[in-house]
């Protein structure tokens, strides 16, 4: 008889702490899963850029590919990639990024914001876990760490606040997970930095590639390739906050001066072989020799691209590294890709007077 009170009495008691248990284990669930999206870095560009599967489908299947040029020899090595809206860079984004066939990316990209964060003279990386991909989130390499670790203090710094607020690293993921859903990333970030400056950080990366390299038994072009990115000139007078980028005036026959000279720089600098000296040059077009941190010509790249180079020449212990221009176009030069009908857009006005620039370079 007292078994059955404490029986009836304790009945609702052990419902009730098993509901208790029940509804704590959720929390503590939901809990690790908000912990675990955190360390998923989200889209910056929610607009120039896909963020869905079905839009980068519906966009491939607007592109003419007829017209692609075809590379000959062994996979890219580097590349060197516009990050502009998908609208304006179009068919430029897959017609290179084609031929990267190697799963472990390591991406070098512009640090738009670092003078407002007042960072400079290191390389960036991140703390993420994975980057948000259209089709699934793509993990970042374990080599981040063991590289990192190798340029740490003296090279390398890590800060998620400028890794989250940078679209130009993030332009290139849905083209590269198109045509691999396999990838794993290793983001890299460049804020200004004098010449000399570059050419360290560029050997100091390359001796910490090779060392990863060796560890895990890659084959450069195969197993992991370098992608680095760069919008070229940012020309004109509107709507630029204020500053005059017109250098040689934005009517007609402006902006083919300025296209002529873009031509000059990608000629002179980054096709054919790659050499420090050829380097060099670009800096001495790009930044001005009094103020390393000022433009003389904007091209956004203009610390992230030498980098990436000096990295690639290091790397390739003096063997000859050659580039490929795949194509040129600008804003207001290339066939728009319509976008308007899938959710996507424009982050800037595209006009004679504000116009920007896409290289678009294979490396083997």
């Amino acid at each position: 008889m007292t078994y059955l009170k404490i029986m009836k009495i304790s009945k609702p008691l052990f419902i009730t702490q098993i509901l208790l248990l029940i509804i704590l284990l959720s929390c503590m669930n939901d809990k690790l899963n908000r912990k675990e999206s955190g360390k998923v870095r989200p889209l910056k560009d929610t607009i120039g850029f896909a963020q869905y599967s079905w839009q980068m489908d519906s966009l491939m299947a607007r592109m003419d590919r007829k017209g692609w040029k075809k590379s000959a020899g062994l996979p890219w090595k580097l590349v060197i990639c516009p990050h502009d809206d998908y609208t304006y860079v179009g068919t430029l984004y897959p017609e290179l990024l084609q031929n990267v066939k190697a799963p472990n990316l390591i991406l070098i990209g512009v640090a738009h914001k670092a003078a407002q964060l007042g960072i400079e003279d290191s390389l960036v990386f991140d703390s993420y876990s994975s980057w948000k991909g259209p089709w699934k989130n793509i993990p970042v390499s374990p080599a981040r760490e063991e590289i990192y670790n190798q340029l740490a203090k003296k090279f390398a710094i890590i800060n998620d606040s400028l890794q989250k607020v940078e679209h130009s690293v993030e332009a290139l993921i849905p083209f590269l997970q198109y045509f691999n859903r396999n990838i794993t990333i290793i983001p890299i970030i460049v804020p200004a930095m004098s010449p000399d400056r570059m050419e360290a950080c560029g050997k100091a990366l390359a001796d910490a590639i090779r060392a990863v390299a060796k560890n895990h038994n890659w084959k450069w072009g195969t197993d992991f390739a370098i992608v680095s990115t760069t919008d070229a000139v940012h020309y004109g007078n509107e709507d630029w906050g204020g500053i005059d980028r017109a250098y040689f005036g934005c009517d007609e026959k402006g902006n083919i001066k300025a296209r002529e000279h873009e031509s000059v720089i990608i000629d002179s600098c980054l096709k054919g072989e790659l050499r420090p000296e050829r380097i060099r040059l670009f800096s001495t077009y790009t930044l001005n020799p009094e103020n390393f941190r000022e433009y003389k010509w904007t091209w956004c790249g203009r610390y992230s691209v030498p980098v990436a180079l000096y990295a690639s020449y290091y790397l390739n212990d003096s063997n000859h590294l050659s580039g490929d221009l795949i194509g040129y176009s600008t804003s207001i030069t290339s066939e728009h890709i319509p976008v308007d009908d899938i959710g996507m857009g424009r982050t800037a006005i595209a006009t004679n007077c504000h116009w920007v620039g896409y290289a678009a370079l294979g490396y083997k």
